[in-house]
């Protein structure tokens, strides 16, 4: 943001709902490339964040929760895939789904375990980002009942 003025608690909650976003992207972007946390890092916040496309505006996220997702994400990536597996239907595996999904349950594991937002936002920030990437398809319900079975899981006294 390139002026002073302070921000609304709308604007915020934007910027944070835009990084969740880029850390499920970026998360992504380095499983199916082979990339480094610190390129991908990168990359987002040099090319990503409030960048211009034709003009096509991306927003501004919030770069300290992107960085804090996407670096806790890898940090506890084994703890995080084995919530995730446990909240799985049985015999199909995290490595199993799809590779969007894949990150998505990453970067919420992580702010789960972070516990710095409450669980049930965390649930709804990425349900709402499994809508933009499948629209018309069930996986936000299914990203939902993952979820809620990870955030029991991590935090049993949020329920």
């Amino acid at each position: 943001m390139s002026d002073d003025r302070k921000l609304t608690l709308a604007e915020k909650r934007q910027m944070k709902s835009a990084a969740r976003l880029y850390a499920v992207q970026a998360l992504f972007q380095m499983e199916a490339a082979g990339q480094t946390v610190d390129k991908v890092s990168r990359e987002f916040e040099t090319h990503r964040f409030g960048a211009v496309y034709e003009d096509d505006e991306m927003a501004e996220g919030d770069l300290g929760l992107f960085r804090k997702t996407v670096e806790d994400a890898v940090n506890w990536q084994a703890q995080i895939d084995q919530m995730t597996d446990r909240a799985l239907v049985a015999k199909w595996p995290i490595d199993r789904i799809d590779p969007v999904l894949r990150a998505l349950f990453r970067a919420a594991g992580a702010e789960l375990l972070a516990e710095e937002t409450p669980a049930k936002v965390v649930i709804n920030e990425f349900v709402d980002i499994a809508r933009a990437f499948f629209p018309d398809g069930k996986e936000p319900k299914f990203v939902n009942a993952v979820l809620d079975h990870m955030a029991r899981e991590a935090r049993p006294e949020a329920f």
